[in-house]
């Protein structure tokens, strides 16, 4: 299995697999050796690089830390009450939209003040940014899609400030569908909640602006990952891993992204999960310009851009949140719309649904849930449907509503 480790850990011997950071903070043109050189060492050691992932199964592991005596001690009241806080117990989906909607609203006052903040000249307090990751993870681990749904729909004047919270949400996920260890979950919540930070530096008149960016309007837009970066840099509470998904979150597989034109293992893991969880918020949330898409479209489109995702990513965010998120519109094979009102943990294809609609009567059913792993062989998904092709006005509603 992969591992995550800091410069400082790095030890001859390791199998280096994959760098985090720009080809612009170290020397070396790829990855994938073993360090055996204590010259080459040393270079990595003096990089910008926030870090790297070595493969212990092709090179040395790290150091196996504690003893015997030591694993067995029980573990410090502090540690043992931050393994608590980090598995609350499991919440049925609408017991925890409720709270998730709590969390969101206070997430949108508490970044948008923090924010306008640092759009004054002051430092980042990133110990309330710690307290909101953490709010949001609880709200995850309660329930993974309950905030993450909710996040999804935004008022167009709060865009800039519940992007953030949403993409939290979404790395948060994501990077748990990994595996990362949960320091580094953690840090990819950090990451997304901070990643578009450097969109303070551009003009409201051309964030807000209701029609589609000038070619110069866009270029300035186009420089919020340095902005960002240079906003980053100033707060030494910071986490290199942090700096480099505000760098890099615009960064493609294929190197046509921006700002460095980074291309595969160029751009790090925790980068890679923030440009697919960045375009999917964006891509499904309301601009002044355009609506946005549907989930399962979301989905179905993203998937076929070749050379933009890294794969393995992409894959793991479509477990995350579903290849028919909630809220997806979907048809059934008797003929029926339903709305997704939650995943299944396992079967990505048998979620929960809410019917309410014939397709072929054109008239609205009594609303009823169906569990579709418990009806296999007897209903099943077989399209998903546009909204905006059957005009339905509270398709928020239902998914959002206690089931009937």
């Amino acid at each position: 299995m992969l591992k995550l480790i800091s410069l400082q850990q790095l030890q001859l011997g390791m199998y280096i697999h994959q760098f985090c950071g720009s080809w612009l903070d170290h020397s070396f043109w790829k990855a994938g050796f073993v360090l055996d050189s204590r010259a080459d060492l040393q270079r990595l050691q003096g990089s910008n690089l926030s870090g790297l992932w070595i493969d212990p199964s092709k090179g040395r592991d790290l150091p196996e830390v504690a003893t015997a005596a030591q694993q067995q001690r029980p573990a410090p009241a502090a540690a043992s009450n931050a393994q608590t806080r980090s598995a609350p117990p499991r919440a049925g989906m609408q017991q925890e939209l409720q709270r998730a909607l709590k969390v969101c609203a206070h997430s949108r006052q508490a970044v948008t003040a923090m924010f306008q903040e640092v759009r004054m000249g002051q430092a980042l307090q990133m110990v309330q940014v710690e307290d909101l990751v953490q709010q949001i993870s609880q709200s995850l681990l309660r329930h993974p899609d309950a905030l993450i749904s909710l996040a999804r729909l935004k008022n167009v004047d709060d865009y800039t400030y519940m992007h953030s919270v949403a993409v939290c949400a979404l790395m948060l996920a994501t990077a748990r569908q990994l595996g990362l260890a949960e320091h580094h979950v953690r840090l990819a919540g950090v990451a997304g909640l901070l990643h578009d930070v450097g969109k303070l530096a551009i003009p409201e008149s051309i964030l807000n602006k209701p029609q589609k960016l000038s070619d110069s309007e866009f270029e300035q837009v186009k420089q919020h990952p340095l902005a960002g970066g240079a906003i980053l840099r100033q707060n030494l509470g910071v986490d290199a891993l942090v700096l480099d998904v505000c760098l890099h979150h615009h960064e493609k597989a294929d190197g046509s992204g921006y700002p460095h034109r980074l291309a595969g293992n160029q751009i790090s893991l925790f980068a890679q999960m923030g440009a697919v969880c960045d375009v999917y918020d964006a891509v499904t949330s309301n601009r002044p310009y355009n609506r946005g898409w549907d989930p399962a479209e979301a989905i179905q489109r993203m998937s076929t851009w070749t050379g933009h995702f890294d794969q393995r990513v992409f894959q793991a965010f479509v477990k995350a949140v579903g290849i028919y998120p909630v809220g997806s519109l979907v048809r059934l094979a008797s003929g029926r719309l339903a709305v997704v009102i939650e995943q299944h943990p396992e079967a990505l294809l048998t979620p929960k649904v809410k019917v309410f609609f014939s397709t072929r009567s054109k008239l609205p059913l009594e609303q009823r849930v169906l569990d579709l792993a418990k009806l296999r062989g007897e209903e099943r998904i077989v399209a998903r449907e546009a909204p905006e092709d059957w005009d339905f006005k509270q398709l928020e509603q239902l998914w959002r509503t206690a089931p009937a």
